[in-house]
């Protein structure tokens, strides 16, 4: 590995000094700013040998450098070991920007070092392009070339786009047509004075036409480019993707289809007056493609697609029962399991997915499980491998954070599980981070709050303690689509994004100390209307997830009783949804799990 990524370097470095260039970038993304990508497009990773989800790599003829937020600060520092990639650890005061780094280096060499920073505008947004290049303005003129892709030269091994099928998500769990979904598009582009747009996002496409697909590791969507106008709907997408059911279906919906390359020759022919283009989505060589008016908007399609409709709401809640199952299946299994001995992250993991794939309507996990045993569990991001696969042993805490797709709803928990004895200290952190999920559960909040506003309910009881955590606290879930959806988060970074009735959101607040262990709880929720006064509309929770919360590592005398109180009434409701579904020794454990906590020094 270590020898691999020096080779990669230098071929990098090689065609770096012919096209006289003194830095290049490789972003994370792909052409549609993807949060997670196709092999095809995951040059960061090769280049740096670093597989986290989010960064950015750096590589200066004398330096390189990788730039990851908090869920990859402990996995990067160990993947990049024995590189020459150096850890900039984003949001950390003393961390420069990329642009000021690149600044830095190249005036560090000699006067000969060119000026010029290479990134490939295909594969970042227009709006990153540009403050890209307002930045490396004011780093002593910098300039910026956006027309190469020098993995096409030095990445010989380099893996196809991809070519899987597309499959048509059915009417009874879509809940609305991929027609009528056009029809709110077209309504909403009037109201921006717009007359057809570029859809370029992923799972927008899949959502609008009603499709999925399998180009994505855990993600249900393909490869493909919508142009919307005032006549006809196009579909950029590679042909060989589409059986004949398909071609037949989206002929009847009146969508066309086009090559995936031809894409900008479709944004030159386009005839309108004007097009809605979201710099923030769009990549930088398609938006100079354009030649008609840009109305630089962001897409309406997200808002439209978060607010769940109530088949997909009641998808949701017959796929929290499916998954329910396995997770009592699973967690009764796990402890007598570690008991015996020869468990590890690795097979829990797997034998988790096993128990997922028995039920009706699976479709596949929603993302690389995370199964941390006491210090990985410290590490937000942690994905076990071959060489850093624990044993589990019958003492300390197993943070497991997991999901499914399903056809009719995804899933997305985080349990944190006492496999035996636990220290006062693992008892204390739990509960701090029980009693800001509770807290945050039971809110109820004004109609339009954005989840900046919410957030501080998760982190006040830490926060008096000096406790915190550098992740987001909730992200949007698609209903059988990503499984981390916005525009809503709930975090303390400002978000603007407002929260409105059938937005889902994740709650999963955490505390996590390096080197020794991490707790993480998290369920999904879902915004619903709670009253309307003299003040306006307001909104409540309902928690969707149907899961025992452990209760051996609570301490009981932190939680008030409104929290007691909510706790007993959430394992009230998981034993009866579940337990119809369960029998014998499952139901057993259920019945156990999900029995009221005992109170002390009543």
């Amino acid at each position: 590995m270590k020898q691999t990524i020096c080779d990669k370097i230098s071929k990098l470095r090689e065609l770096m000094r012919r096209e006289g260039l003194g830095a290049f970038i490789f972003p994370s993304t792909d052409p549609h700013n993807s949060e997670y990508v196709a092999e095809y497009w995951k040059g960061r990773e090769w280049i740096t040998g670093f597989n986290g989800s989010a960064g950015t790599a750096v590589v200066t003829m004398n330096a390189a450098a990788l730039w990851t937020d908090s869920r990859y600060f402990i996995a990067a520092t160990e993947q990049l070991q024995g590189t020459e990639f150096v850890l900039m650890k984003e949001r950390i005061a003393g961390t420069p920007t990329i642009p000021q780094w690149i600044g830095e280096q190249l005036a560090s060499v000699n006067s000969n070092q060119s000026t010029e920073v290479g990134i490939d505008g295909s594969v970042v947004t227009e709006a990153a392009v540009e403050q890209l290049i307002a930045d490396l303005r004011k780093e002593g003129g910098l300039t910026l070339r956006t027309n190469l892709d020098p993995l096409q030269t030095i990445w010989t091994d380099r893996h196809p786009l991809p070519t899987a099928a597309i499959e048509i998500q059915p009417m009874q769990y879509a809940g609305k047509s991929a027609g009528d979904k056009i029809a709110e598009i077209r309504a909403a582009l009037r109201k921006e004075h717009a007359d057809g747009m570029l859809v370029a996002a992923l799972d927008d496409i899949a959502w609008t036409l009603n499709l999925r697909g399998s180009d994505v590791h855990c993600t249900p969507v393909f490869v493909s480019y919508l142009l919307i106008d005032s006549e006809k709907v196009t579909l950029f997408v590679d042909r060989r993707k589409l059986p004949p059911a398909v071609l037949d279906y989206l002929r009847d919906e009146g969508v066309s289809v086009a090559d995936y390359d031809k894409v900008g020759q479709g944004l030159k022919d386009y005839f309108e007056y004007n097009i809605l283009i979201s710099p923030d989505e769009v990549n930088h060589t398609l938006y100079n493609k354009v030649e008609r008016e840009i109305v630089r908007r962001p897409s309406p399609i997200p808002y439209l697609k978060t607010i769940k409709n109530e088949a997909e709401i009641e998808g949701f809640r017959r796929s929290m029962i499916r998954d329910g199952v396995a997770m009592v299946k699973f967690l009764r299994w796990l402890k007598p399991a570690v008991e015996v001995g020869g468990q590890t992250e690795m097979s829990v993991a797997e034998h988790l997915a096993a128990l997922r794939a028995e039920q009706p309507l699976f479709r596949g996990i929603s993302f690389d499980t995370i199964a941390g045993y006491e210090e990985h569990g410290a590490i937000v991001h942690y994905e076990a491998t071959e060489t850093t696969d624990a044993p589990l042993k019958a003492e300390g805490l197993l943070l497991l954070d997991s999901g499914a797709h399903y056809q009719d709803g995804t899933t997305d928990i985080t349990r944190t599980i006492a496999l035996g004895s636990v220290t006062e200290e693992q008892k204390h952190v739990y509960t701090l981070v029980l009693k800001g999920h509770i807290q945050l559960a039971m809110l109820c909040f004004p109609d339009g709050a954005s989840g900046t506003q919410l957030d501080a309910l998760a982190r006040k009881d830490m926060w008096a303690e000096g406790m915190n955590f550098l992740h987001g606290t909730g992200h949007g879930v698609g209903s059988y689509l990503c499984v981390h959806e916005g525009p809503q988060q709930i975090r303390m970074e400002y978000r603007p994004a407002k929260f409105h009735a059938g937005m889902t959101v994740t709650n999963e607040p955490g505390i996590y100390l390096e080197g020794r262990f991490g707790v993480r709880i998290e369920n999904l929720m879902i915004a619903m209307p709670y009253k309307t006064t003299a003040f306006g509309d307001f909104l409540q929770f309902e928690t969707l997830t149907l899961c025992p919360i452990d209760t051996a590592p609570i301490d009981v005398e932190m939680l008030t009783e409104d929290e007691i109180q909510w706790l007993d009434n959430y394992h009230n409701m998981v034993f009866h949804r579940l337990s119809p579904h369960i029998d014998g020794d499952d139901l057993a454990w259920l019945r156990e799990a999900t029995k009221p906590l005992e109170r002390k020094n009543v």
